[in-house]
């Protein structure tokens, strides 16, 4: 069946080209990004009912054109949010479902005839699950077991690519500093108050360096409060209008959750009977493993970007005088 669990936002956020473009840049095969002219991106988004099972489902389809072997013509990119707790084996079926739907739907509407064929069509599964997927990505690796090869020309083919969230380590999100990726983190930051404090800061960062800042800010304050509010965090988002003005007041909220966090850990600790030295020992361990993916975030953002020590240190959360340091050893 298809997720219900729209209320993350991401329909929202989609409905915006620059979202859906950096979706495809930063988290897509370069190969097909470079393709792209995102310039000419048009939204189709649209509940369709499918006519096998009447099933309702949201999704967000767009086109964009793309010039292959000087050869222009437009391909629909079909995104599916996939926000289940539990993984969909029968995926492959689903999109392949709803593929031809979609299809059905622009012969219907008159966007293309039979004469002129179908355009091509990127299917893409966003997953934000716990789970690593585990899914068949194409709907013949589920014909089991494989037909000889006399037959295996006639069993359907649909692969789709598959955007899995929590596979992105923090450092590789890092490289990629837009606020999709500023989105990625938070998501992955899980109910840990601590991870999700130093995320938000990462993705007012971001923001404040944006272009668009105001539009975006707007966007993705809107996100974030869904989020928070599904997170069941203690924070008065009425007064959360924008994330870059608002965001002492945030960070204040989060801080508090966090001290929270930590007298929880240390009162079940106690009550397990851990010695003080070692949970100190523990604490300090974490901190270390923590300054230690920053500055890695910070070593791959010098090595790969022309941002300055100011911005990295506001997206890695280092002090600016240490970015400089790790500057001076990566040139050495």
């Amino acid at each position: 069946m298809a997720s219900h669990h729209h209320d993350t936002g991401y329909k929202e956020v989609f409905s915006h080209p620059e979202f859906v473009q950096q979706l495809i840049e930063g988290f897509i095969p370069h190969e097909i990004a470079q393709i792209m002219d995102f310039s000419t991106l048009r939204n189709h988004s649209g509940n369709y009912i499918t006519p096998l099972f009447e099933e309702k489902f949201e999704d967000v389809v767009w086109s964009v054109e793309i010039s292959w072997e000087g050869v222009t013509q437009r391909v629909f990119l079909y995104i599916l949010l996939e926000f289940q707790s539990q993984v969909d084996q029968t995926m492959p079926i689903r999109l392949m479902h709803y593929t031809a739907c979609f299809y059905d739907h622009l012969l219907k509407h008159r966007e293309t005839r039979p004469s002129q064929g179908l355009p091509p069509v990127l299917p893409i599964v966003l997953y934000n699950g716990s789970q690593r997927w585990s899914a068949k990505q194409d709907i013949y690796e589920m014909v089991q077991p494989e037909p000889p090869a006399f037959l295996r020309v006639y069993q359907p083919h649909l692969r789709y690519y598959l955007a899995d969230e929590g596979r992105y380590t923090d450092a590789e999100l890092g490289l990629n500093p837009t606020p999709l990726s500023g989105m990625f983190s938070v998501e992955n930051a899980g109910d840990s108050w601590a991870a999700l404090q130093r995320a938000v800061d990462r993705i007012v960062a971001i923001i404040q360096a944006d272009p668009n800042r105001d539009r975006i800010d707007r966007v993705v304050t809107r996100w974030i409060k869904r989020h928070l509010s599904r997170l069941g965090a203690g924070v008065n988002l009425d007064q959360l209008n924008s994330l870059v003005e608002d965001k002492n007041m945030l960070a204040e909220n989060l801080e508090n959750l966090v001290k929270k966090e930590r007298l929880m850990g240390e009162q079940i600790g106690m009550r397990k009977g851990e010695q003080i030295g070692i949970q100190q020992g523990i604490q300090r361990g974490r901190m270390e493993g923590r300054l230690e993916t920053m500055r890695e975030t910070a070593r791959n953002l010098i090595a790969r970007t022309e941002m300055d020590d100011a911005m990295i240190a506001d997206i890695s959360g280092l002090p600016e005088e240490e970015v400089a340091a790790l500057r001076s050893e990566t040139r050495h």
